[in-house]
């Protein structure tokens, strides 16, 4: 019997994994999916939010400004491509600028240090590409920019060299509660894809499928609704056009269209926001799309259409009832949760972990490791602004030399070799799917997505998974690549 079964890999469940390492405890993350991040927490904004929208009083409010300043120390401590590059709230007009007025009032009841009005020339002066209409901005100094799924790995990682298994392909089928036959000593049954899973305490984490969990066990039900967003995303040869993060003013749909670089030199512009009934429908549309262009031109009128190298779309778990739902169930001993987590939900990872973390050693008297491990160092490899440095190759060289693998370019578009693609399968829940290498090393992520490496990709995946190359997908399930072969094999 595992102590804890946390359901959902993203970076909420991840996270929560990670800070329950922390204890003398066996626990357990399940997902539906073949890796982990494969939901919400790979397709977002990457997004640390300063907390300026949050109404005042919410968990939304509370985590989203709890979260900020740690999201930064967890990404320096992980090792994950992390830059606080400020906000801006743009106002297209005088008449906005009360909103920028009320918004920095709300960012003060929430605690936000660091909001401030800029006028029109500041604006430009730090964004000289923006709509020269521009009136004003709201400043935002603690906002940054993350890698969404570089963290959630890093965080499964960590979580993983301190005890924690991940069984992944392994969907929830039921879930109930039962008791000894004194009728004291609770516990709970997992029915999944892989059979019998018991535990003592059960974390959900679920996001759009965290209501289903959550239903089968409380009598105070949730309804959650999948929110989809699309994005598109430009090359990185027009990855420094912005430094900040800029935002149109907030809708009651969310914080609007916005223009935002990340944090590997990309620009991506979105989201969209639309309920849809399927929560696993990430399509993309061609109606969304076009919105997405209109209305991030009244950001950047100098907006290229020959620079787009994707576009994706992300769905976010919108709880019914507007916020966060973190804690206990007040019904159900034992089950605690995660639910509606949408934004700011990468940003207040940190916090509601250390929360849940908290409350359940608290409830099961636990007791902290006293060999508590640090991260696994990561991926070896060299930037592009490493490899341009002369000063740089003896140091490439040395690598070369220890590990000719690191001298054989796989991915040109990226630079990454084969040696880190390597790394990326053998490291601690490490990659065993086209995706799951893309999000680890970058590689299909650059201008040519994947034309050029993916064949030599799988060649590697099925070499270190030892499988036949057919039997290799991008994501998991029916999502194969290769269908068969053609001849006759001697």
């Amino acid at each position: 019997m595992y102590d804890v079964v946390i359901i959902g890999a993203g970076v909420i469940g991840c996270a929560i994994a990670r800070e329950l390492s922390r204890y003398q405890l066996h626990v357990l993350v399940l997902d539906q999916a073949s890796d982990v991040c494969e939901g919400t927490s790979k397709a977002n904004s990457g997004i640390i939010h300063a907390g300026y929208d949050a109404t005042p009083g919410t968990s939304k409010a509370h985590y989203n400004v709890r979260g900020n300043p740690l999201v930064y120390q967890w990404a320096q401590e992980l090792s994950v491509p992390c830059k606080n590059n400020t906000s801006l709230v743009l106002a297209f007009s005088e008449a906005d600028l009360p909103k920028i007025a009320a918004l920095i009032e709300r960012g003060r009841q929430n605690g936000v240090k660091g909001l401030r009005t800029i006028s029109r020339e500041e604006v430009l002066g730090r964004e000289p590409q923006v709509n020269p209409a521009i009136a004003g901005a709201l400043l935002a100094e603690t906002g940054g920019i993350v890698s969404p799924y570089g963290l959630t790995i890093a965080l499964a990682e960590h979580a993983a060299v301190n005890g924690v298994e991940f069984r992944l392909d392994c969907q929830v089928q039921a879930l109930s509660q039962r008791t000894d036959p004194n009728g004291r000593k609770a516990h709970f049954e997992v029915q999944s894809a892989q059979g019998l899973i018991q535990a003592r305490a059960i974390v959900n984490a679920a996001g759009v499928f965290a209501d289903v969990i959550h239903n089968s066990l409380s009598q105070d039900t949730l309804t959650i609704s999948a929110r989809r967003g699309e994005y598109w995303m430009l090359d990185k040869r027009i990855g420094a056009q912005f430094s900040a993060t800029l935002f149109q003013l907030p809708t009651d749909k969310g914080k609007g269209i916005l223009v935002t670089p990340t944090v590997e030199q990309t620009l991506i512009l979105g989201p969209t926001s639309d309920f849809v009934p399927d929560k696993t429908d990430t399509r993309t549309t061609a109606a969304k799309q076009e919105e997405i262009l209109a209305t991030a031109a009244l950001t950047w009128p100098g907006l290229r259409q020959d620079s787009f190298i994707t576009s994706f779309s992300g769905l976010r778990a919108h709880l019914a009832e507007g916020d966060f739902r973190v804690g206990r169930a007040p019904d159900v001993p034992g089950y605690y949760l995660a639910a509606g987590m949408e934004s700011p939900g990468l940003t207040a990872a940190p916090a509601i972990a250390i929360d849940l973390a908290e409350q359940i050693a608290s409830d099961f008297d636990l007791v902290l490791k006293p060999d508590f491990q640090p991260p696994p160092r990561p991926i070896p490899g060299f930037s592009l602004e490493q490899l341009a440095d002369p000063t740089q190759m003896d140091l490439l060289a040395a690598e070369i030399a220890r590990d000719p693998a690191m001298g054989r370019l796989v991915c040109r578009c990226e630079q990454v070799t084969e040696a880190q693609i390597r790394a990326a399968i053998r490291r601690p829940v490490g990659a065993r799917t086209l995706d799951g290498i893309k999000r680890r090393t970058r590689a299909n992520m650059g201008r040519c997505q994947g034309g050029f490496c993916t064949p030599r990709i799988l060649e590697i995946l099925a070499e270190e998974l030892d499988c036949d190359i057919t039997t290799l997908t991008k994501s998991g399930g029916q999502s194969r690549i290769l269908m068969g072969r053609l001849g006759v094999e001697p």
